[in-house]
């Protein structure tokens, strides 16, 4: 529900944003869309890209949040959520915030506020069908599902499931579930977990919101190399290949996936990280093309993305580009729904960096264009 007592000071950041939008080199038109960062610190940033030219002005501050660091679109509604990670130090509550996006000036409202009942929220899905937000805590080390009302604002917690385990990391004390992946039936939860080097594969009732009884030595979950942190997997748009990203050994590893029996069947693993490398191994975000032919992964050791080619029948992949991210520590990359452009997060710069994407090779070319953002480590295209 709207708050009364914070109107006006929405009132006046849309009238500030709407000033910024007249005197941007970019103004409102059909070519144009609105784009949000989030960052590690206490605000949201927002931005209007030219999806013609790349060309990206920036809009400033449009909302407050503690650690917004991930961030889901509404596939109909100008409705974006956004995490509230929470504070890393006192590990305070977590939750998901609604917001509704002002389409002409780039400013939001929030018109919700779910608290996860855990800490750490890091990671959650869309799941349309069950008009159901499912979510990982990382540093609680569970995974939560919450109705979605019609207007966008989430309902309170409807089932959890408390993860156990650990690994020979220091970062690997307790289960930290870092993503959520509903596979395309809607019947299973695939949850990378960080903290356990596990992939926890949880049924899920699309009628009921919950989740189906967990058991650590469920043979249906996947043991990962001790120490490996699973971090982020992706699914190929054939619904049967999964890629996992593993953060902290920075490989790619690809598996099978059956979707009958909710069963993962490890088939490769490549590393991320350059040949010769030395430093502290971090890979960070993973993504397929629309098409299914391309595999994309961000790399924090070395600053880089690293392209493969998906073989058309095996799914296996193959490296075909190392190149500079842009910046220092990209910690997140989105592709445009067109498929013509990437941008990468560099959190350690400050800056976002524009690629563009070549759809026959697959390969990838700094523009050369960049919009300065504080410690960004999310970045959504908004389709508004």
């Amino acid at each position: 529900m709207n708050n009364p007592a914070i109107a006006p000071r929405h009132f006046c950041l849309a009238v500030t944003l709407a000033v910024a939008a007249v005197v941007s080199p970019l103004s409102v038109s059909a070519k144009t869309e609105l784009l949000y960062i989030g960052m590690h610190g206490g605000k949201i940033h927002g931005a209007r890209f030219d999806t013609v030219t790349g060309d990206m002005a920036a809009l400033g501050e449009v909302a407050d949040n503690l650690r917004p660091t991930w961030a889901v679109r509404h596939p109909v509604l100008p409705v974006i959520w956004f995490n509230e990670d929470g504070n890393p130090v006192d590990k305070g509550p977590a939750g998901i915030h609604t917001l509704k996006v002002n389409r002409k000036t780039g400013a939001v409202e929030k018109i919700g506020d779910a608290r996860t009942g855990s800490t750490g929220t890091t990671h959650f899905h869309f799941d349309r069908i069950s008009a159901t937000m499912i979510a990982a805590n990382n540093s609680g080390g569970t995974l939560v599902s919450l109705p979605v009302n019609k207007d966008g604002t989430l309902g309170a917690v409807v089932s959890k499931v408390v993860f156990s385990g650990s690994g020979p990391h220091p970062r690997q004390a307790s289960p930290r579930p870092h993503g959520v992946y509903p596979d395309s039936s809607g019947k299973f939860i695939l949850v990378p977990d960080l903290g356990s080097d596990r992939i926890w594969v949880m049924p899920f009732d699309r009628k009921s919101r919950a989740f189906g009884p967990y058991a650590a030595n469920d043979p249906r979950h996947v043991v990962i190399t001790p120490g490996a942190g699973p971090r982020h997997l992706a699914f190929h748009p054939s619904g049967k290949t999964v890629y996992l990203l593993n953060e902290l050994i920075a490989t790619v590893m690809t598996f099978g996936w059956d979707g009958k029996a909710g069963k993962l069947t490890p088939l490769q693993t490549l590393t991320t990280d350059a040949p010769g490398f030395t430093g502290t191994k971090s890979a960070s975000e993973i993504a397929v093309s629309s098409d299914g032919r391309f595999v994309y992964t961000a790399n924090r050791g070395d600053h880089a993305l690293v392209v493969h080619r998906v073989h058309p029948k095996t799914k296996l992949l193959s490296q075909i580009q190392r190149i500079p991210s842009g910046g220092q520590s990209p910690w997140h990359f989105a592709i445009h729904p067109s498929g013509k452009w990437l941008i990468t997060a560099n959190r350690n710069d400050n800056v976002l960096a524009l690629f563009l994407i070549d759809r026959k090779s697959g390969m990838l070319t700094n523009t050369g264009k960049s919009l300065a953002s504080p410690s960004p480590v999310h970045v959504i295209f908004s389709g508004l």
